[in-house]
């Protein structure tokens, strides 16, 4: 009777060891809450390796998100590689080491995920990993495990249906007649008188309370990048808005032009602006003749009614942004401070 319940005991202290070493085991292809089209595994000695990527196939706007994990056995340790050489082809747009955990086999798990932003289209690989282990006793002894290279297809923004787009034609000029000229005179009056006594007022206010602002700044090419992606979600292009999208993204490379090299291009046109910048020495040869094709190519389909093909939007995108991305630099910062702040910046309540 006694030794039964001695046993029953053990039992009940024991559960809760067992269900907290079972709940330890979460070494599944969607680790962390995030699932993987693609999950590789590289198993050599006491280490075993995953390389788990999201999709085989994104489009080159989106994000592509690659983890990778070891498991080694106790009495082993394990060194993560170093993966930016390795990426060169895209961006590491983030970084998340998930800590270490134990499996259900007492193995030490390490996990490190990383957010990568394509650059161009077409067929690239998820790179060969090396992995370097070695036993706690004879640390000086390395072994390493390399993994194999991933395939993954970047596809253009054009989509599959390119035959199908209907571009729309530029409408002809229409003249307004003279009253309602008039109309719009006085009305533009009325609108500046507004905006004048409103500037005099904020003035009259800013004198009573000047507050604090805290100036935020953010790299140049880090705006042009939101802007690219912004114009990509507008879809212009799937709704044949041709002239729209190539006024959009000269104006995008306009901007970035003037904060990275502070060179005057938004508002010069192109014939001054590459006067100007033929005397100048921030780019090389190369990079100024591809910048003078890519103006002289959308004001052919801005003002004279250019129709380009498929390849040629596609091009024009690339260029875009191979050249921001070629050019780009954290020194150059741009004050992006937003005066509407807290009380707790310096705003008003």
């Amino acid at each position: 009777m006694i030794k039964t319940r001695i046993q029953t005991l053990c039992i009940a202290l024991l559960m809760p060891l067992a269900l907290g070493l079972i709940g330890c085991d979460k070494n599944t292809p969607s680790s962390g809450g995030k699932t993987f089209a693609i999950d590789r595994e590289f198993p050599r000695g006491p280490l075993t390796v995953h390389v788990r990527v999201d999709s085989n196939s994104v489009s080159i706007a989106q994000l592509i998100t690659v983890e990778l994990e070891a498991a080694i056995q106790p009495g082993y340790t394990v060194k993560m590689p170093p993966v930016d050489k390795l990426l060169e082809q895209f961006g590491i747009v983030d970084r998340d080491a998930l800590g270490d955990k134990l499996d259900k086999d007492m193995r030490t798990v390490k996990t490190v995920r990383y957010e990568l932003e394509p650059f161009l289209t077409g067929t690239y690989d998820i790179p060969a990993f090396e992995f370097q282990f070695s036993d706690v006793n004879e640390p000086d002894k390395t072994y390493t495990l390399e993994t194999e290279p991933i395939p993954v297809e970047i596809t253009s923004l054009l989509g599959e249906d390119r035959d199908n787009l209907v571009i729309e034609d530029i409408e002809d000029v229409v003249t307004l007649p003279t009253r309602i000229r008039w109309l719009w005179i006085w009305v533009s009056i009325g609108c500046w008188s507004v905006v004048i006594a409103m500037g005099i007022l904020m003035v009259y206010l800013k004198k009573k309370r000047v507050p604090d602002i805290v100036r935020v700044f953010k790299p140049a090419h880090e705006i042009a990048y939101d802007r690219l992606r912004r114009l990509v979600a507008e879809d212009l292009i799937e709704s044949g808005q041709l002239k729209a999208f190539y006024e959009r993204i000269s104006t995008i490379l306009r901007h970035y032009i003037e904060d990275r090299f502070k060179l005057r291009a938004p508002e010069r046109t192109t014939e001054e602006f590459l006067q100007e910048l033929k005397h100048s020495s921030v780019l090389p040869e190369a990079d100024k003749q591809d910048l003078a094709e890519f103006l002289n190519h959308c004001d052919l389909v801005k003002f004279a009614k250019h129709q380009p093909t498929q390849d040629q939007i596609q091009t024009t995108f690339d260029l875009v942004k191979g050249f921001i991305e070629k050019t780009k630099s954290m020194e150059h910062q741009v004050d992006v401070t937003d005066v509407a702040q807290p009380i707790s910046a310096g705003g008003k309540p």
